[in-house]
């Protein structure tokens, strides 16, 4: 009965023994996975996200607003819009921002566009050269996003400006 009693135990111990093991190993295969999966979605150090934005509602009259290019110009896929006067829209690293406009050229005496934006986080310059006039004028350049802590980011664009 002693001898029972003691390979019963011994039983015990080896098969909880194995248990242990078998769900230390399947923790670490999935810590393993979260880690991996995690450093998919940050986004890359030094770098600006620039979204897409509808066309902002504030806007009811004169403005301007570009793309990165005139396919997506056409597809009204939308990175920068102001309203030619006194605000300018973004989404940038995932916020929507509304920023003001420090100064802004007159598009009618030359065929250059700049405009300087700033808000708490951001510096914005947009600079664009006029290449088609009609009720609105369209225009081609770079819009250049400077953060604090350096990072500059430089996009082309395509887009217009009008009433």
């Amino acid at each position: 009965m002693k001898y029972l009693i003691i390979l019963f135990s011994a039983l015990l111990l080896t098969a909880c023994k194995k248990d242990k093991e078998t769900v230390r190993d399947s923790t670490s295969t999935d810590s393993l996975n979260l880690v991996k999966d995690s450093a998919k979605t940050e986004t890359a150090p030094g770098k600006v996200l620039v979204d897409i934005i509808p066309f902002p509602k504030e806007i009811k009259e004169c403005s301007c607003y570009f793309a990165r290019n005139k396919a997506d110009f056409e597809a009204e896929k939308y990175i920068y819009a102001d309203d030619a006067g006194k605000t300018a829209y973004m989404k940038l690293d995932g916020k929507r921002l509304t920023m003001n406009l420090i100064s802004s050229s007159d598009m009618e005496v030359d065929e250059e566009l700049t405009k300087e934006i700033e808000s708490d986080n951001y510096k914005i310059s947009v600079k664009g050269k006029k290449i088609k006039s009609e009720e609105a004028l369209l225009f081609e350049g770079t819009l250049t996003i400077e953060k604090p802590d350096g990072t500059v980011e430089t996009l082309p664009i395509y887009g217009e400006c009008g009433c």
